[in-house]
């Protein structure tokens, strides 16, 4: 399989899009469940907190710039402990695309398709997240890029549809909520939010085709999307108040519900459900690439493609598993879910930014660069003087032919000058 290369831009707007993912829908109830009407702050703090995370990964990507995140476990940890962490890793991420798939099947089959079968939405998703990944990262990243454009449109129009229900006195009083609630909320939040963005080290910096220019869209990505959230999970307190979201399994689609402009401009809430299935596409395809390249890696496979369909098989019998229902579904993401995701996500980078760091991987990488940048420059050296002295050969035996061929046209002439004079003089 060859190497796809994206954009800084493209790596941006997966960025964006791929730290909403499900929190747009799922996320206003849990913190404003635990911080009533300061639900917002508990975001903001999150997001501010995830540009550290997001240094912690760019940091550990630079270490090993030419190596994804299954290589560079292997790298950093050797040839036993580096394979066993990054199936954990390969864990993590194939157990949350099958969530994920789950939570497109329930959502559509409560809100929008109440007479239809989960499992009808899994497996037509499943095919497009197949498909996509059959396609490669780099189609993917230029789909992405489209349905960016569509979900800024939707967003703005959302926001402007839904303002003038907004009611000030719903966030009212500010900062009620005591710390040790606030801080274990932002933590969930940055768990569904930010502890994800690992996954990207995957294709950053190996993937993108300018790294600095890539650093920075990892920034801004997170930010957009930050204050993206912020938005819905302010909008959702604004209008529904803090009681109603919390009480409501998916607060920003029961929001999207109350948008009623003159009375002929209403039921327009799944405007909200597409910003989700654009937003859940990205995140779910991510997981899932990942799992098919990380194991490919592990495996020695140039070209893991043929894992794509069994796994894409697994994925959707995963979906079905991931959880028996709703309730459970939020016990886990409350209670489990941030855990585990930290361990893999956050305690592992760490591990690894350490050991990278006491064993001196990246000047390791660097001399080793720069030797063979050095036999790179003597190779084409040599290669420029075979060359320069093959082009003088040439020159050489050609103008050697050339002498050759004016000395042997000299002496024809002179043989016929000869043949001329030898009749006269036997004249005379």
């Amino acid at each position: 399989m060859e190497k796809q290369i994206i954009s800084s831009q493209q790596f941006t707007v997966i960025t964006l899009l791929y730290s909403i993912g499900t929190a747009i829908l799922i996320v206003p109830a849990s913190i404003t469940k635990a911080l009533h009407q300061d639900a917002w702050i508990g975001a903001t703090i999150g997001v501010l907190l995830s540009l550290l995370l997001v240094k912690l990964y760019i940091t550990l990507a630079n270490q090993t710039p030419s190596n994804s995140f299954v290589e560079a476990n292997g790298k950093i940890l050797g040839k036993f402990l580096g394979p066993l962490a990054s199936l954990g890793f390969l864990s993590l991420t194939f157990l949350s695309a099958g969530e994920l798939l789950y939570f497109i099947g329930n959502f559509m089959q409560t809100e929008v398709m109440p007479e239809t079968p989960t499992i009808s939405f899994i497996v037509l998703f499943t095919i497009i997240i197949v498909f996509a990944s059959y396609l490669g990262i780099e189609t993917f990243a230029r789909s992405a890029e489209i349905l960016f454009a569509i979900f800024s449109v939707i967003f703005i129009v959302f926001i402007i549809c839904i303002s003038p229900q907004i009611n000030i006195q719903n966030i009212q009083p500010i900062l009620e909520t005591k710390t040790k609630p606030l801080l274990i909320s932002t933590l969930s939040f940055m768990s569904i939010f930010s502890f994800p963005f690992v996954v990207l080290l995957m294709f950053f910096p190996t993937g993108v085709n300018v790294q600095k220019a890539a650093q920075k869209g990892f920034y801004l990505g997170t930010i957009i999307g930050g204050i993206v959230l912020i938005i819905i999970i302010s909008l959702s307190t604004l209008v529904l108040g803090s009681t109603n979201t919390a009480a409501k399994t998916f607060p920003s689609y029961a929001l999207a519900q109350r948008i009623s402009i003159g009375n002929f401009f209403q039921r327009v809430e799944i405007i909200m459900a597409v910003m989700w299935i654009i937003s859940i596409y990205i995140r779910t395809f991510i997981y899932f690439y990942a799992t098919v390249i990380g194991l490919g890696q592990i495996l020695k496979v140039k070209d893991p493609r043929p894992f794509i369909l069994p796994l894409g098989m697994c994925m959707v019998a995963m979906a079905q598993l991931a959880h028996p229902n709703i309730v459970h579904s939020n016990n886990y993401n409350q209670k489990i879910w941030p855990l585990f995701s930290g361990l893999i996500t956050v305690l592992l980078p760490l591990l690894l930014l350490v050991v990278a760091k006491l064993r001196k991987i990246k000047k390791n990488e660097d001399n080793q660069q720069r030797d063979n940048t050095q036999q790179d420059t003597n190779a084409q050296q040599n290669s420029n003087n075979q060359q320069s002295a093959s082009i003088l050969k040439d020159s050489i035996d050609t103008q050697s032919d050339k002498t050759k061929q004016k000395s042997k046209e000299q002496q024809d002439t002179n043989t016929q000058q000869d043949s001329k004079n030898k009749p006269n003089t036997t004249e005379s």
